[in-house]
């Protein structure tokens, strides 16, 4: 709404806006009138590809940033309730919270860089390997040991 107030404030000032040339994703740019006159287009165009298993009206992307956020909320919220109150409880939601966090975390870094069909296939199989060891690892050390509250509380202890 902020961009819609200063986009009508500009033109006032005798600026005027380009729109959206293409069905291609741009981003607007502000020119002055005497500059108006020029035969190119003044928009930076992003070229991107539709993931494969999404559809034009599906909203998982959103939804996947949504969980995203919402979940480094509930990470910021779990550190004083497992250093006040650890428990079996807090241990295993504490793996399962950060075992999605960093599977999140290093798949956006494998979407960035890595490119080519077979590649991004190993690499995914490598990263849902690297989770469920992940996983496995902390519920191990939460069954068969102190839990990683009391890990973490011993740490800071000394």
């Amino acid at each position: 709404m902020a961009a819609i107030v200063r986009l009508s404030s500009a033109c006032r000032r005798g600026f005027k806006p380009l729109f959206y040339q293409s069905a291609l994703l741009s981003r607007p740019l502000v020119v002055p009138h005497k500059y108006q006159e020029q035969p190119y287009l003044l928009t930076a165009r992003i070229h991107a590809s539709q993931a494969l298993y999404a559809g034009p009206g599906s909203k998982a992307a959103s939804l996947h940033w949504t969980a995203e956020r919402v979940l480094s909320i509930l990470l910021l919220a779990m550190g004083p309730v497992a250093y006040f109150s650890p428990g079996p409880v807090m241990d295993y939601s504490l793996a399962a919270a950060l075992t999605l966090h960093g599977h999140w975390g290093v798949g956006q870094v494998l979407t960035d860089y890595v490119h080519g069909d077979t590649k991004i296939k190993i690499a995914n199989a490598g990263l849902f390997l690297l989770s469920t060891v992940t996983f496995a690892g902390l519920c191990y050390f939460n069954y068969n040991d102190v839990g990683i509250c009391k890990a973490i509380a011993l740490l800071w202890s000394k």
